[in-house]
């Protein structure tokens, strides 16, 4: 059995809402076993021997079954998400945001990696399948990068996440 983390694009945020408990039974419905859902924002830990491809068509479906929506998710590892914690590049610090942009298609990664971003506002480099990301508090939205993250051509190969939340995954 593998452990998985499951990030949903867009879970009460910007439309789509969902209770952590209906997103729970969708996943149990789906045979999948020890799921527990973090937070709010469509993050759902589940154990199942399926490859992670095979669990990402079957939970958009259910997904989209049970709650009418376009479902995008991203599945990874337990391990996957411990590595890109581990190598968070950026300093921490309490008054930036520390995210990891999780992204489906290297085209896409590579796009945002292009955008023109202000050093002394908002840094971000590549990781394996993402993009780092700092911003201050309060910026996310209006910086270069969340606007670019926003483009609606980017909704099914995207998603991003706190790097507070992402270890809340793997505590």
């Amino acid at each position: 059995m593998t452990r998985y983390v499951a990030l949903l694009r867009g879970v009460n945020v910007g439309g789509v809402t969902m209770k952590m408990a209906d997103l729970a039974d969708v996943v149990r419905g789906l045979d999948y076993s020890n799921v527990k859902t973090v937070l709010a924002s469509g993050n759902v830990l589940f154990e199942t021997a399926a490859a992670a491809s095979t669990v990402k068509s079957e939970l958009e479906t259910a997904l989209r079954n049970r709650f009418g929506y376009e479902a995008w998710v991203h599945v990874l590892t337990v391990a996957q998400i411990e590595k890109l914690v581990a190598k968070y590049p950026f300093d921490r610090d309490v008054t930036r945001h520390a995210y990891v942009v999780f992204v489906l298609k290297p085209e896409v990664r590579d796009e945002l990696l292009a955008v023109e971003l202000d050093p002394a506002i908002e840094k971000a480099t590549a990781g394996e399948g993402v993009v780092y990301w700092t911003v201050p508090k309060g910026s996310t939205l209006d910086s270069a990068m969340g606007k670019a993250q926003s483009a609606a051509k980017h909704k099914p190969w995207l998603t991003t996440r706190n790097l507070n939340t992402l270890e809340k995954l793997i505590g």
